[in-house]
């Protein structure tokens, strides 16, 4: 029953029961009359004093009874009546209070809904939730560079540093809107907005639409989740993507999740608290598609294909490129001293771009079968300078990676990328030797075109990592960047480089 329903019947029974009441009220004072006549009668019998007594009649009290004056028999019978009626009153009451029983909640009376707006809500109980989520990376690097390298880019410091250390709560708010506020406490900022967004799914069929700050649909690499990187870092084309910005981005799976796509629009640069001002310029917009080619089980055997693409209005027309060489070590100075670099130093450097926007263009495959799997990526990014020509800067890389365990890497269909890796036999108190992982790289990076002389870098890195369980990994790196600068020549570089990660 609705709540105006109720509060309708409940107003009918109150009416009913103040009728019942007035007619007792009516009888009460007819009883009253009737036994004063009574008194009245019986008091002339005794005293035969001949003096009259006025009864009370029941017509002078409203009462339909047919006598105005009653003997003391007639009031006898009378009385019977009364009694009769005030049982049948009282009855009559017990019955509508049993039908008055109405909740003391209170009633809240809601519009008639038409069957077409009419709804199921999930359990408002279950909603919010809350699930806080973190990790670190401890990372220690030693450098080994030739007198020209360090001519070219300075003298990279050996060095300890917590790479990234991060916290974050997710949820859902509602059945269909989910959330991350996630915050970075090793990065730059410190602390430093990384995923800050709210998602909505389903919102246009089976299209979802996230708003806040998150990574750009643009690139394999860069959409797989830093705790799930074969290697300490990114590759070298990574420095041409825009990475995590403030936007809107709409996504989706189709084909049965063997395909997906993205688009997305967002304002550029984002600083590393979500803000970006600038009245010329300033937006970008994203987009990339991926398909599932081939995807067989048993055997692990995929194969993966994928394209992007990424327009860029810069704010106030300026633009930068630059890299490190896959490794990264800084320290904010505090403790260090003044005449001692804190952070390791860019390879290459396109310097400030005067440009009106750039194009990029992206082209992704990626194949696994067993315990083999390979992933490469080309990128290229064409800038449309002011007062110059446009360039070309582009960048690719190529790694395979086996794991001698017999694990396999598995494919993470919603967002077209590799996943998690999960140990046959973790390391406990009990034994289990984890998953072992070898893996190889090579990158580079080209930031030399007509008057951009930001130099051209390729890097050899080897890896192995150690899976001691799902969410706790060690790995070693070494790297051999090999740096081609338009003032200093070819020079090289050796870094060895460990990470110990955890994550909950």
């Amino acid at each position: 029953m609705t709540g105006q329903a109720i509060g309708e019947t409940r107003g009918k029974n109150e009416k009913a029961f103040r009728d019942v009441t007035l007619q007792i009220v009516v009888i009460m004072w007819a009883l009253c009359g009737v036994q004063a006549t009574v008194a009245s009668a019986q008091e002339d019998m005794v005293l035969g004093s001949g003096i009259t007594n006025q009864p009370t009649t029941a017509t002078e009290l409203g009462v339909p009874f047919s006598e105005s004056f009653l003997d003391a028999n007639a009031a006898g019978d009378a009385a019977d009546e009364v009694a009769l009626e005030l049982a049948r009153l009282q009855a009559q009451i017990d019955e509508l209070k049993q039908a008055s029983k109405i909740s003391q909640e209170p009633i809240y009376v809601y519009p008639e809904e038409s069957p077409a707006m009419a709804c199921s809500p999930p359990e408002v109980s279950k909603f919010p939730t809350v699930r806080l989520t973190g990790f670190f990376q401890a990372d220690t690097a030693w450098f080994h560079q030739s007198e020209r390298n360090i001519a070219a880019v300075g003298d990279a410091e050996d060095g300890s540093d917590f790479r990234r250390a991060r916290l974050a709560a997710v949820g859902n708010v509602w059945d269909n809107v989910a959330y991350s506020l996630e915050m970075d406490f090793g990065f730059p900022g410190r602390p430093s907005f990384m995923d800050v967004w709210v998602d909505m799914e389903d919102v246009i069929g089976s299209a979802n639409l996230r708003v806040g700050q998150f990574r750009q649909p643009i690139g394999m690499e860069g959409l797989t989740s830093v705790k799930e990187l074969t290697f300490l870092e990114r590759s070298l084309p990574f420095a041409l993507i825009p990475f995590r910005q403030v936007g809107a981005v709409a996504y989706g799976t189709a084909s049965d999740d063997l395909m997906t796509w993205a688009v997305s629009g967002f304002r550029f640069p984002t600083d590393v608290y979500g803000g970006s001002v600038g009245e010329n310029g300033g937006y970008g917009t994203a987009a990339r598609v991926t398909g599932l080619l081939v995807d067989r089980e048993p055997g692990n055997v995929r194969f993966h294909v994928g394209g992007a693409y990424s327009f860029i209005d810069p704010s106030n027309d300026l633009f930068q490129y630059r890299s490190q060489p896959e490794v990264f070590v800084s320290e904010t100075g505090g403790g260090v001293p003044a005449a001692v670099a804190v952070n390791t130093p860019f390879f290459v450097d396109t310097g400030i771009i005067d440009a009106k926007h750039t194009n990029l263009f992206a082209a992704e495959l990626a194949a696994s079968a067993g315990s083999f799997y390979a992933q490469s990526e080309y990128l290229v990014s064409v800038v449309d300078q002011i007062g110059g020509p446009t360039v070309a800067l582009p960048g690719a890389y190529a790694y395979a990676g086996y794991f001698l365990t017999g694990e396999q890497r598995s494919y993470d269909k919603k967002n077209g990328v590799f996943g998690d890796v999960v140990p046959n036999c973790s390391v406990g108190k009990d034994g289990g030797i984890g998953a072992w992982e070898l893996a190889i790289r090579y990158s580079y990076l080209d930031f030399n075109d007509a008057n951009v002389q930001g130099g051209r870098l390729s890097d050899i890195t080897a890896g192995v990592n150690w899976h001691w369980n799902p969410h706790t990994k060690f790995q070693l790196n070494y790297i051999h960047a090999m740096l081609d600068s338009p003032v200093n020549g070819n020079s090289d570089a050796s870094i060895f480089a460990m990470r110990a990660h955890l994550d909950f």
